[in-house]
């Protein structure tokens, strides 16, 4: 099997990129340094030379030589010999006499002889001047001083002294001979500064080029922000570092989470705890608003050190939801055994008594049954009429009877019927604080004294009534009651004191949630013995109507 190979385009290294900017660097600053280098050379030969061919050129008007044979007839010949002594002795370029017109009569440039020299202004009215002209096809920085007579100081010619203008270059070497020397040395200082400075950034980057962390960052991207799970990261001193979507949204969090501190987000209690690592244990579940989430967190290290935490949320709301329908099938179900257990008890007294030959105590006993079942109806059944929480009471009644927890309804009790999705919370309330009211009132009696159990000593009283377009839910215990440096907490979600493993402690927090999102409240009150628990749904639905009196659209 051949296997094709596809030749990518070369792509420097990082030590690469950083050795070429290193040196692009170097080469600018070297450039730049030049540049202000040769600036200041030229400034200063212009200060230097300009005053000192100025004097110069003054010195040899002032000659008694050029003053007496200027006027003379062919002064090249007279005059050769003092510009060229001139010349050889103030080592200058040029050195040039011109008589009144501008017209050039002497100079240590043959050439130029005959020629018109280029003249400052003023130098003719008899004032010198300095400046750079273009003489003997090369670029001269020029004193010229006029030459005045003695007698009737008139203008008898001009002296020109003059120094060529040397190149960049030729500055440039001037001012520093050993340049190629520090662009060798600067040069290997920067190949060795870059390779060691890409060897540390590799180092930190566990030895991944740019466009592999970018790449990278672009996957991480895309998974964080496309898993159904929310993430949230945090540092070790609680800073939010990273959050997806989904954590945004399950914990209605804003844009500018991120930076900010967990004590500073919109956040319960229990949920910071989790975060921040100080309630241990995974798949932590957490209320958040309106929200039931699963929250795992991990810490995260690297050799050893600590970078912060990891968290995963989960949201659990609609399976907290079937938990609760499928408890309400648990409640049923667990009813029935216990109305089973009744019954086979209630079977073998008959069958005992039958066995022993006394029917009309069969009889009595049946006839005392029964009385008691029509009580029960009448206590239960009449005054609430919402089917549902009916069979909800007559199931917790069969419960905490097995208990020897008498389950009582209060006098003046009614409800009516509901709509369904009101009825399921009504019965989520009503069944979390009956349960807890059970429980609490059977270990008190399992804690007493021998002589002070009985039937009697164990008791739940509950009064639910409907007012002004809400349910009122009383639920009263013979229990031992509620610590009041605890109070403020039975409803936090965690809190619990049953010892059994697994036990979570989300029955009254979930009561709160789903009061709460009914726009009422739960509250817990002492009454010197055991606790009253109370609370407020306002309805959310219309109740339904029976069928027979449905109203019916009539078709247009």
């Amino acid at each position: 099997m051949f296997r094709s190979r596809l030749r990518l385009p070369y792509r420097p290294t990082l030590a690469g990129q950083l050795l070429v900017f290193q040196l692009t660097v170097i080469l600018l600053v070297l450039a730049a340094v030049a540049g202000v280098s040769v600036a200041q050379s030229q400034a200063l030969f212009t200060i230097e030379q300009g005053r000192r061919v100025t004097q110069l050129a003054e010195s040899l008007a002032a000659s008694d030589l050029v003053r007496g044979r200027l006027p003379e007839p062919l002064p090249a010949q007279t005059l050769a010999p003092e510009i060229q002594s001139s010349l050889e002795r103030w080592q200058v370029s040029s050195v040039t006499i011109a008589d009144a017109d501008g017209e050039v009569v002497a100079s240590t440039n043959p050439l130029l002889i005959g020629t018109e020299l280029p003249l400052g202004p003023g130098v003719l009215d008899g004032r010198g001047w300095r400046g750079e002209i273009e003489l003997g096809g090369r670029t001269e920085l020029v004193g010229q001083a006029p030459v005045i007579a003695v007698e009737d100081y008139g203008l008898l010619g001009v002296a020109v002294v003059g120094q060529e203008v040397p190149s960049a270059a030729a500055l440039l070497a001037g001012d520093s001979p050993n340049l190629l020397l520090y662009l060798g040395i600067a040069s290997g200082l920067g190949v060795a500064g870059s390779w060691l400075l890409a060897r540390r950034i590799k180092r930190q980057t566990f030895g991944m080029e740019p466009r592999e962390i970018a790449g990278l960052a672009e996957h991480r991207e895309a998974m964080l922000y496309g898993i159904a799970e929310g993430v949230v990261a945090l540092d070790e001193q609680h800073r939010v570092t990273l959050v997806n979507d989904v954590a945004r949204r399950l914990l209605d969090l804003s844009d500018t989470a991120v930076g900010a501190t967990v004590e500073e987000l919109d956040l319960s209690t229990r949920l910071r705890d989790v975060l921040t690592g100080a309630a241990e244990g995974s798949d932590q579940v957490v209320l958040q608003g309106n929200r039931v989430l699963v929250v795992n967190r991990m810490p995260v290290a690297k050799d050893g050190r600590p970078l912060g935490s990891v968290a995963t949320l989960r949201d659990r709301t609609e399976l907290v939801q079937l938990e609760r329908d499928l408890g309400s099938f648990r409640s049923t179900a667990e009813a029935l055994r216990a109305q089973a257990h009744e019954f086979d008890n209630k079977l073998h007294t008959i069958s005992g008594l039958i066995q022993i030959g006394e029917q009309d105590e069969v009889v009595d006993y049946i006839a005392a049954l029964n009385r008691h079942r029509q009580s029960l109806d009448l206590s239960i059944g009449e005054p609430i009429r919402d089917k549902a929480i009916a069979a909800l009471l007559m199931a917790k009644s069969a419960q905490a009877s097995e208990r020897r927890v008498r389950l009582d309804i209060v006098d003046g009790s009614a409800l009516a019927p509901l709509a369904h999705e009101d009825s399921a919370d009504v019965g989520t309330v009503l069944g979390n604080l009956v349960d807890n009211a059970v429980e609490a009132a059977a270990s008190h009696v399992r804690d007493a004294p021998l002589p002070r159990r009985s039937d009697t000593d164990a008791w739940v009283a509950v009064a639910i009534r409907e007012h002004e377009g809400a349910v009122h839910i009383t639920v009263d215990d013979s229990g031992p009651g509620v610590p009041p440096e605890t109070a403020g907490e039975v409803f936090a979600h965690g809190y619990t004191t049953k010892a059994a493993a697994g036990e979570h402690g989300i029955g009254l927090a979930l009561t709160r949630l789903v009061c709460e999102h009914h726009g009422g409240s739960v509250a817990l009150e002492h009454t010197g013995r055991g606790a009253r628990f109370t609370a407020v749904l306002p309805l959310l639905h219309d109740a339904a109507l029976p069928p027979t009196i449905r109203p019916v659209k009539e078709p247009t």
